[in-house]
């Protein structure tokens, strides 16, 4: 049996995910025997203690559920191959005693939401925002996402299994749409066809197409009719009928799996809905699915002024990541739209949820805004800096699940916990939420001008419903970059990454800020023994002058350091770090000005210069966006 060695890169923070070539009907085929496995294994688990704490009496008997039976959902994104190796891993999950319901082409958060109808056990086949020559998978167990050493376990796991003896049935096939994408039209009832798929080692269903969208968005329309009950201070057994917003979106879906959806959707809650680019196609004719790249909003801009629209939507590749186009055709950067979309989550909250928490807290990826911990502080919330990725941030939020209120980050993932929805990041519902209290619940401040310019440069009344603009215009400006990714260094003559390298010295230079009392009549400072360490990471030869250290890292710098090195100045701040799904180093600078951005951009050069000086020169032509 083959290693599977190659595959081993496939295996990231987050999910599973590559070249297409590595997707082999023998790896694919090894894999659905390690989930089987894994989600056997949580079954079995959740069964004993199931029964070991009924023995102690500590739950009424009919919470057991003796004849469980094992469901997991899969999904499957627009690539040519996703819908395939669906299909293996239905096929091996089935033969292993699982039961499999089958959802055709979703949404990633889709996937999720079904999953929580049933043991919260899904498989997305995806390579989300990634080019159309990657696939990918991702998956939930227990409604948990699976953190990077889960994802490795299962790598392990899946060298275990693949030295088992596999029915001799299952090596005959080929993934031949896999290693051989060919273009034709994807449709609900691919996935667990009962052609391909016998029955007779275990249940499988396959949904409806329309089951699976109208279900999904009947939940999102309770959500909204639970809202308004609390806003207008009704009673739960009232019902309320929803009118219709009084606003004209645009939604470009960039041929990725919101295109079978959004406009049915979004179509229930808003007057009028334009779409673009809403035909599913893995060859994706427009770009990359990744509404975060440059210019990649374009389109979606120039129709939104056209149309003189209230507010433009962008989803990636799966659907859970969202960007924003005002109704003056600008892009919100995400910070402001983590910002106001933490805002809907504070002031929509149910009372139950106000009472019992007077703080909640906000979580934000590191690579935010320097502005952000004090809007959100204004707000009345307890800002919690994270390290980057989703599924770290769902880990977060279902550990402390009844402090988080909301987490967002940079790349447009967003998560609601205000206990209304599903807490994954959805990005058709986090749009929704945004447009319903833009509307319905959204305020400015008191002194607020009476009239404004719009986006012709007429002058016209503020007033309810508020525009976007209207909004945004009271939030701090900033110039920034976007998230640049850099080719990681190679470190071979240290045992640390450029990333330790930097954290160590700007540790090193904080601490030499902060305790100048052991500096010397000639205001040389010897490295403290107490700093933390420099061993071989740092050439002693940058030992520095108290004023150089202040150069660099002047008094009252914030140092975070947990996911890379972030530093907050005064009127700015910069992050490098270690990228989590490529081979890379991600940074991103900010400041209140350009020239904010400008001194904030001159102190990573030279903080990068002496390990690195072909890093420093590729921070050094970094422009802002």
């Amino acid at each position: 049996m083959p290693s599977f060695s190659a595959q081993h890169s496939l295996f990231r923070a987050y999910d599973i995910r590559g070249a297409r070539q590595h997707f082999t009907s023998e790896f694919v085929q090894a894999l659905g025997e390690a989930f089987a496995q894994l989600y056997n294994s949580q079954n079995q688990s959740i069964k004993n203690n199931s029964v070991a704490q009924h023995n102690e009496q500590v739950h009424d008997p009919k919470t057991i559920n003796e004849n469980s039976t094992n469901i997991v959902v899969i999904g499957y994104d627009v690539r040519y191959g996703s819908d395939t190796i669906a299909q293996w891993l239905a096929n091996t999950l089935r033969q292993r005693g699982l039961t499999v319901i089958g959802l055709g082409l979703v949404t990633t958060p889709m996937m999720a939401f079904w999953a929580d109808q049933y043991d919260g056990h899904g498989i997305m086949v995806t390579a989300s925002h990634s080019a159309k020559d990657t696939l990918g998978i991702k998956w939930l167990v227990g409604n948990a996402s699976s953190s990077s050493e889960d994802i490795q376990a299962l790598y392990q796991q899946l060298q275990g299994t693949n030295n088992q003896k596999q029915p001799p049935s299952q090596k005959q096939h080929h993934l031949q749409s896999v290693n051989h994408p060919k273009k034709v039209p994807h449709n609900q009832n691919t996935l667990l066809n009962s052609n391909v798929i016998a029955n007779d080692n275990g249940p499988t269903t396959r949904l409806p197409a329309m089951q699976v969208a109208t279900t999904y968005i009947n939940a999102i329309t309770q959500v909204f009719t639970r809202i308004d009950q609390h806003s207008n201070t009704t009673t739960e057994n009232q019902c309320i009928p929803l009118s219709k917003l009084d606003l004209t979106v645009v939604i470009d879906c960039m041929h990725g799996a919101t295109s079978n959806i959004a406009q049915r959707l979004f179509e229930r809650f808003c007057r009028q809905v334009i779409m673009l680019n809403d035909m599913p196609d893995g060859n994706f004719p427009t770009g990359n699915p990744d509404p975060t790249e440059p210019n990649r909003l374009a389109e979606l801009q120039q129709v939104v002024i056209i149309n003189e629209a209230d507010i433009g939507l962008a989803f990636d590749g799966d659907g859970d990541r969202l960007m924003i186009v005002d109704n003056s055709g600008k892009v919100v950067t995400p910070d402001h739209l983590l910002y106001l979309l933490a805002q809907v989550a504070l002031t929509e909250r149910p009372q139950a949820l106000k009472e019992s928490i007077s703080a909640p807290k906000v979580l934000f990826d590191i690579k935010c805004s320097h502005h952000l911990s004090k809007l959100l502080t204004q707000l009345g919330a307890i800002p919690v800096m994270s390290r980057t990725g989703s599924s770290l941030m769902r880990q977060q939020l279902q550990a402390y699940r009844n402090h988080f209120v909301f987490a967002g980050e940079l790349s447009g993932h967003f998560i609601f916990n205000d206990g209304y929805f599903i807490v994954y990041d959805d990005a058709m519902y986090a749009g929704l939420r945004l447009l319903h209290w833009l509307v319905r619940t959204a305020t400015i401040p008191n002194d607020a001008l009476p009239i404004i310019n719009d986006s012709w440069g007429e002058l016209r009344p503020t007033i309810t419903p508020y525009k976007l603009t209207d909004i945004t215009q009271y939030l701090p400006m900033m110039v920034s970059t976007a998230d640049h990714y850099l080719p990681l260094p190679s470190t071979a003559l240290t045992e640390c990454s450029i990333v330790q390298q930097l954290d160590a010295f700007c540790h090193y230079l904080q601490q030499l800020v902060e305790d100048s009392s052991v500096s010397d009549s000639y205001g040389k400072t010897p490295i403290p023994a107490d700093v933390p360490s420099l061993c071989t990471c740092v050439d002693s030869k940058l030992q520095l002058s108290l004023v150089q250290a202040k150069q660099l890292l002047p008094a009252g710098t914030r140092l975070t350091c947990i996911d890379g090195v972030r530093l907050d100045f005064a009127h700015g701040f910069g992050v490098l770090r270690q990228s989590n799904t490529s081979n890379s180093l991600t940074v991103r600078l900010a400041g209140d000005s350009n020239a904010d951005l400008k001194d904030v951009q001159r102190r990573f050069i030279a903080l990068c210069r002496p390990f690195d000086k072909n890093l420093a020169e590729q921070i050094a032509a970094i422009y802002p966006e």
